[in-house]
């Protein structure tokens, strides 16, 4: 549960302001004057403060810089009146998170929260590289294959630098944990690092979100604002998903990055920037250029290092380890004991193709350990969970477990003209399910039953009809 600090002399507002984060399901604190909230930072550091400028005492912008010297990665939003915004805009340079009109609208109020909430949690929880399952719940880049290796080793070599860094590879494959680990790994670990996501932000909203506007830039423009990239000066802006951005927005992030420099939208005046950029994407940047939809010059300004993320398919001796890693990560996330992952789970999560990748096996690990209730993972937990999302609601491995259903049907009506053909298809079919769903269960028929959405007695009549057989290996195995 995070922690929410509001600094606010007005004592109606600030008790009112900890309810509402309180019934948003947070811990709410309150501080009366900056001193008493520089106390309270320093004796429980919370996960985020809501600061607001005029204070008795020491005011905001002077309480802000004591914050970020004891944590500068602690994300502070201030509020202000509509007469301080230029000093609301001067302590985002600074480091702040962003700032609020007072009275502001609680629902922006609160998305503003989560931001700020999610980018501190970035900054701050540590991605290990090569964490090793059992000794590590944080966030972690797991894989012992040589194509992680040269992950890891690309990470070290281009951490220190200021180098622009291109992350490519599939959706979830880990990019954003790579991009956290070359932060968290540089000389700017203690200055801001925040995310774009291209994709997420409409194209007529991503250009003020990036570079800020002046006063008057459109209507609703009613007063300057700060963008990302100002916002964080002397630290790292992430990129997600840049295959994606608008074409017209690729020359103003061009302009960044051999100038160093930007222009608020609306805005002639050029503003220096520091800021390094890393940026992600599982889209064919090549193919993109050809069909003109992607800057060439833009490509080569971001490729300075890039680091490739293999797919989960292409590192198969991995899945073993992540999936005993994130067993251990969610048991202890759901307060259960780690419940173990028999072997034939383990062979039948090694043998799927796991088309959305390292994070697709995690939401699979997850569901089925929920929906086990600590007991171990055997092979159907897995198969249900995969189920939910995988070959049997659509896709490619749907459209190939179809083709081969079709070719097999083909060959039968060729080569015979029974006049129950269909029946014996069908019963050849089912015996085949279920048999298969038998020895996935190890002969467990209450396991097989569920897997199969039958219930016990249909299931068990049909094991007599088609007259099914245990293999030897499981008669052994409770019914």
């Amino acid at each position: 549960m995070s922690t929410i600090l509001v600094v606010d002399d007005d004592d109606q507002l600030r008790i009112s302001f900890q309810k509402l984060l309180t019934e948003e399901g947070y811990t709410a604190t309150g501080a009366a004057s900056g001193e008493a909230g520089l106390e309270s930072v320093r004796e429980n550091l919370p996960d985020l403060v809501i600061l607001d400028f005029q204070l008795p005492g020491i005011n905001g912008l002077e309480t802000f810089k004591a914050i970020h010297g004891i944590e500068p990665r602690l994300p502070v939003i201030m509020m202000t009146a509509y007469g301080t915004t230029e000093t609301a805009i001067e302590a985002t340079k600074m480091g702040a998170f962003d700032y609020v009109l007072k009275p502001f609208e609680v629902p922006d109020m609160l998305k503003l929260i989560r931001q700020g909430l999610e980018a501190g949690r970035f900054m701050r929880s540590p991605v290990d590289m090569n964490g090793a399952p059992g000794r590590t719940l944080n966030e972690a880049l797991i894989g012992r294959s040589r194509a992680m290796q040269e992950v890891y080793k690309a990470i070290g070599r281009v951490a220190p630098t200021d180098a622009t860094v291109l992350i490519r590879g599939e959706s979830g494959t880990g990019k954003e944990l790579v991009a956290r680990a070359i932060y968290q790994h540089s000389m700017r670990q203690n200055r801001p690092f925040l995310v774009i996501n291209c994709v997420a932000i409409p194209d007529t909203l991503l250009e003020s979100e990036l570079f800020g506007y002046e006063k008057g830039a459109f209507t609703g423009a009613v007063h300057r604002r700060v963008g990302k990239i100002e916002q964080a000066h002397g630290g790292t802006v992430f990129l997600d998903e840049i295959g994606d951005m608008p074409f017209s927005l690729q020359s103003k992030m061009l302009r960044l990055l051999q100038e160093k420099s930007i222009e608020r939208l609306g805005g002639r005046d050029t503003i220096p920037t520091d800021v390094r950029i890393i940026a992600a994407t599982n889209r064919d940047l090549e193919k993109a250029i050809r069909d003109g939809r992607f800057r060439e010059d833009l490509y080569y300004r971001l490729k300075v290092v890039t680091v490739w993320l293999p797919p989960l398919s292409g590192r198969a001796g991995d899945i073993p380890l992540l999936s005993e890693y994130f067993l251990a990560r969610y048991a202890a996330e759901e307060g259960m004991d780690n419940p173990g992952i028999t072997e034939r789970a383990g062979a039948l999560l090694t043998g799927y193709p796991w088309p959305g990748n390292v994070r697709e096996l995690s939401n699979v690990i997850r569901k089925a350990l929920i929906f086990n209730r600590g007991a171990p993972l055997f092979p159907e937990d897995i198969a249900l969970a995969v189920s939910e999302k995988g070959s049997p609601g659509g896709g490619p491995e749907a459209e190939n477990l179809e083709d081969v259903i079709r070719q097999l049907v083909r060959r039968e009506l060729s080569a015979r003209a029974d006049e129950n053909l269909f029946d014996t298809c069908m019963d050849q079919f089912a015996k085949v399910l279920i048999s298969e769903a038998l020895n996935l269960t190890s002969g467990n028929r209450s396991r097989a039953a569920r897997l199969l959405g039958l219930s016990r007695p249909t299931l068990h009549s049909r094991i007599e009809k088609y007259k099914i057989e245990l293999h030897t290996s499981v008669k052994g195995q409770k019914k």
